[in-house]
């Protein structure tokens, strides 16, 4: 049986070839030019990459732009052209939206089953015809959050990309309860930011994201650092994916801590050859430099190799995706999608590549999934990375923090700016600075001081003076840093070597050495005139009272004594003896007479017993008493001198007195002795004040501070009463008692003439005790106790290094040499003790002139004295003699008339005038009864006397 060949592989035949054909039709149908849209605002960064993307795609199929410049902003525009370019038959458009078109275009891309590729920012829609290149944030940002523990935190955001991550956020801290404050930085201006940030510091706010496009972060970031507020406190969290497309250098020097996100590595080679070929493209027609791909052109371009991947993966699988004809209406009621869309958004979504952004892929939603982000962080060298963030793992820490030692060895091959200050001696000009150049101008403690440190740490450094001459305070009203302070805390300087206070406040902004000074606040006034001794200083042991009470001591003991010595028997002693010695020549005469001369005329016998009976009267005996008023007086006044006297009592009752007034008068010169030496070679200053008590009690006296330093603060914050109440009085003080520096002070105090005090660190104060013209002093104690220490910035790798170097000088005693050198070698005033102890010299004569004077005084007392008793005596003396010569003439007379008995008579009247004076010269002195020691008329007469005898006798003879 044949075989006969059937007939349905002939008719199979063509049905097999039917799909070949297909194939090759729907191959050669296949466009060789894909036309992509484009919406860009004008000149904008994603444009110009645009163009050098679709320039490095040039595989068929090739992409060709149709680019439309409108302003995304605008719902018409952005209409207007979308429709636009629907109608000339693009496959797919790339551009941007910003919050008031993305609906708008969403509505359109879902209505005509349109592809619209951005790298816009996210946004929360199941619309799979808008395909977002830029990641979303809320699950990194979440974990940061957790990571550094933020419970209590500001939230700003824009309005365009932070509505999602905010309502994430509250939803969080609504479940955690965490403190969120919310700002939308959308409905700021410019002043009212301003005022947040015052705000903010006032409140200690200090964890803050930040959450908005690139260029708005810019500018945000600018305006913080342009109002030179203290950052060290504070940390930011960046919520932007381009960390290192900020410029943050003007932010970066007030040292804030600084957290963001990275998307594009930079460190790839990949990356940057892409970015080198970007800087190269179009170069020759550029009028400036291109600057690097920022992360939003790097989506752009991401944007670009997904489109062309896409595409080249239709081509591949020859799938028709050709628009034959009119496109249709845009804006048709009901609309008309396109048939091809889905194709194309399909292969759009199923695309998977690594980009510039690392891994793209979009899921079902057209939102990038299974991507990686890099955390940053600002340090002083700059960002660094510190962990990183994707969906498997969550966030992931990788920061290796090397000590500051090591970093610091990196350093030092840069000039590193130290500021100060001047004031003597820690920092001054020589003399002739302006032959010098650099440091060498600069002379003083601190001066040699920062040499020291740099030689010991080995850097290099230049020293500059802080603009507005303070040292630091922090402004209540701005909040604000000045002087030396804010100089570290902006980042205008690395190190300040002066005479810097730590405080606590400044701790909190910057950091500070070992302290290489210790002090505290004391009080300087001007040096009060030293009190000239006066002519009678030696009287200055003994206060004016004492010396008055001494005087009346001295008069009633002295009439006591009197008063004693009369009462008391004992006081009363007979004194014939000396009587009868002096008589006896007179009385043997007297007695001689009668045998001698028994011829002699009755006259001359009734003389002779008169003469007799008053023998007998004065051969009584005779008592006396040696203390009068003036022996009295005059036995205190030697004992009160020490020197004795002549007399002395006899009786219980005066040794009693004596005895009293022995001990008195013993520790009275004691005393004045022992206070003597001291008062006579001590010279004296009388200070008014001499504690912050006395300051503080009184109001004559005018004090006050450095305004904008730490004694200023120290009052202001002081819980102490007495420091409370001269806070109050300097605050309240007008004119205003606060000075602009330590000079400014000092010329105050000297003007002021003792009426103003000025209240400093006691280093400063010696140190101007010691300079020219000496006039000012330091009274009282130190108010309290700080020292003086290098600061660096927070976080500096020289603090360390230069805290060593200050201990390591200080062991040497390398300090205390630049102190004596500075302060006391070179001092104006004498020793350093001299300025603060009373003055030892030896006596000078107007310290003693008293004592000259009161010896010349008594001497001319003494002289007059003698003279007035001379005067006296001679006077009493004459009146006697005339008396005795009118009685010798008297006898001649009568001898003259008598015949042979005239002698006899004479030498009767002679013989009883002698015994007439004797008797008739009874007087009392100090009590004492004694007879006056007139001339005898038988002894030693006067010559008158003699003359007279000679004249009777020589009669009587006749």
């Amino acid at each position: 049986m044949r075989l006969q060949s059937s007939p349905v592989p002939s008719v199979l035949l063509p049905l097999l070839l039917l799909p070949l054909l297909l194939g090759l039709c729907s191959g050669t149908s296949f466009p060789s030019n894909i036309n992509i849209g484009g919406l860009f605002p004008t000149g904008s960064h994603e444009y110009e990459v645009f163009r050098f993307a679709l320039a490095q795609h040039q595989d068929v199929p090739k992409l060709v732009p149709q680019v439309d410049m409108v302003d995304t902003g605008s719902s018409f525009a952005m209409t207007y052209a979308f429709c636009s370019q629907f109608s000339k038959g693009v496959y797919a458009i790339m551009g941007l939206y910003d919050r008031r078109t993305v609906n708008m275009l969403m509505s359109f891309c879902g209505s005509l089953h349109v592809c619209f590729v951005t790298p816009s920012f996210p946004v929360q829609t199941n619309n799979q015809f808008v395909l977002q290149l830029r990641p979303q944030l809320q699950e990194p940002l979440m974990a940061l959050l957790e990571h550094f523990y933020w419970t209590k935190f500001v939230y700003m955001y824009s309005s365009d990309s932070g509505l999602s991550v905010l309502q994430r956020i509250l939803d969080t801290a609504a479940e955690h309860s965490w403190q969120v404050t919310s700002v939308n930085l959308d409905t700021l201006t410019e002043a009212a930011f301003i005022k947040l940030l015052t705000d903010l510091d006032y409140k200690k706010d200090f964890q803050i994201i930040i959450d908005c496009e690139l260029e708005r972060l810019n500018s945000i970031l600018n305006l913080i650092a342009a109002q030179r507020r203290n950052l060290k406190n504070y940390h930011y969290i960046l919520a932007n994916l381009g960390f290192m497309d900020l410029n943050m250098t003007e932010f970066q020097k007030l040292g804030p801590n600084v957290t963001g996100f990275q998307l594009m590595n930079r460190s790839d080679p990949a990356v940057e050859k892409i970015n080198q070929d970007w800087l190269d493209f179009d170069s020759k027609d550029l009028k400036l430099a291109r600057r690097r791909l920022k992360y939003t052109g790097a989506l752009t371009y991401d944007g670009v190799s997904v489109m062309a991947t896409a595409f080249q993966n239709l081509r591949r699988q020859r799938i028709d995706i050709s628009r034959r004809g009119n496109a249709g209406e845009c804006l048709a009621n009901p609309p008309a999608p396109w048939g091809q869309g889905i194709d194309i958004q399909r292969a759009l979504q199923q695309v998977r590549l690594e980009g510039l952004t690392g891994w793209v892929q979009f899921d079902e939603r057209g939102h990038r999934t299974n991507y990686t982000l890099n955390v940053m962080e600002l340090t002083h060298i700059g960002p660094r990375k510190i962990g990183y963030w994707n969906e498997r793992r969550g966030y992931v820490n990788t920061a290796v923090y090397k000590p500051v030692v090591e970093e610091f060895h990196g350093l030092q091959n840069r000039t590193y700016i130290v500021t100060t200050i001047l004031e003597a001696p820690y920092m001054m000009l020589r003399k002739n600075h302006e032959q010098f150049e650099g440091n060498e101008r600069y002379e003083g403690y601190c001066a040699e001081l920062a040499a020291e440190i740099a030689k010991h740490v080995g850097f290099v450094y230049r020293l500059e003076l802080v603009g507005d001459g303070k040292y630091g305070a922090r402004d209540s009203e701005t909040k604000m840093w000045n002087g030396m302070v804010g100089e570290l805390v902006y980042g205008k300087a690395d190190v300040a070597v002066a005479p810097l206070t730590i405080t606590l406040v400044r701790e909190q902004v910057i950091d500070f050495t070992k302290p290489f000074m210790s002090l505290g606040i004391s009080i300087m006034i001007k040096k009060p005139t030293k009190s000239k001794p006066g002519v009678f200083s030696f009287l200055d042991p003994l206060a004016y009272e004492i010396w008055m009470c001494i005087v009346f001591a001295y008069i009633g003991v002295s009439v006591v004594l009197f008063l004693v010595s009369r009462f008391s028997p004992y006081e009363w002693q007979g004194d014939d003896s000396d009587d009868e010695d002096e008589t006896l020549p007179s009385s043997a005469s007297r007695r001689a007479l009668p045998t001698s001369s028994s011829e002699l005329s009755p006259g001359y016998s009734q003389n002779q017993n008169q003469n007799q009976n008053q023998q007998k009267d004065k051969e009584t005996p005779e008592y006396t008493n040696d203390f009068g008023i003036f022996n009295s007086l005059w036995f205190s006044l030697g004992a009160f001198m020490q020197q004795g006297c002549d007399i002395s009592p006899r009786s219980l009752s005066g040794r009693i007195v004596g005895g009293v007034w022995w001990f008195f008068t013993l520790i009275i010169i004691s005393s004045y002795t022992a206070n003597l030496a001291a008062f006579l070679t001590v010279e004296r200053m009388v200070s008014p004040i001499e504690s912050a008590e006395d300051l503080a009690k009184q109001t004559e006296i005018a004090y006050g501070t450095l305004d904008g330093g730490s004694t200023k603060e120290f009052f202001r914050r002081s819980k102490i009463a007495v420091f409370e109440k001269m806070w109050s009085y300097m605050r309240s003080a007008d004119p205003t008692v606060f000075v602009k520096n330590t000079n400014e002070g000092v010329i105050r105090v000297r003007k002021s003439k003792g009426k103003y005090a000025y209240l400093l660190e006691s280093s400063m104060n010696e140190y101007i005790e010691q300079r020219k013209p000496c006039d000012t002093m330091k009274v009282g104690g130190n108010l309290d106790s700080k020292g003086y220490g290098v600061a660096t910035p927070k976080g500096s790798a020289l603090r360390i290094p230069v805290n060593l170097a200050v201990l390591k000088l200080n062991e040497q005693a390398v300090l205390d040499k630049l102190k004596n050198k500075w302060w006391y070698d070179k001092g104006e005033c004498g020793h350093k003790d001299s300025g603060r102890k009373d003055k030892t010299s030896a006596l000078s004569l107007s310290n003693v002139a008293g004592v000259f004077y009161i010896l010349i005084g008594g001497l001319g007392l003494a002289m007059l004295v003698a003279l007035v008793e001379f005067c006296y005596k001679s006077r009493i003396e004459s009146r006697r003699m005339k008396e005795l010569i009118d009685a010798a003439m008297m006898s001649t007379s009568l001898v003259g008339g008598g015949a042979g008995g005239g002698g006899a008579l004479v030498g009767g009247f002679v013989g009883g005038g002698g015994g007439g004076g004797g008797a008739s010269g009874l007087g009392g002195e100090n009590g004492r009864l004694v007879a006056h020691d007139f001339p005898k008329a038988g002894g030693q007469g006067l010559p008158c006397m003699s003359k007279a005898s000679g004249l009777g006798l020589s009669s009587t003879g006749m």
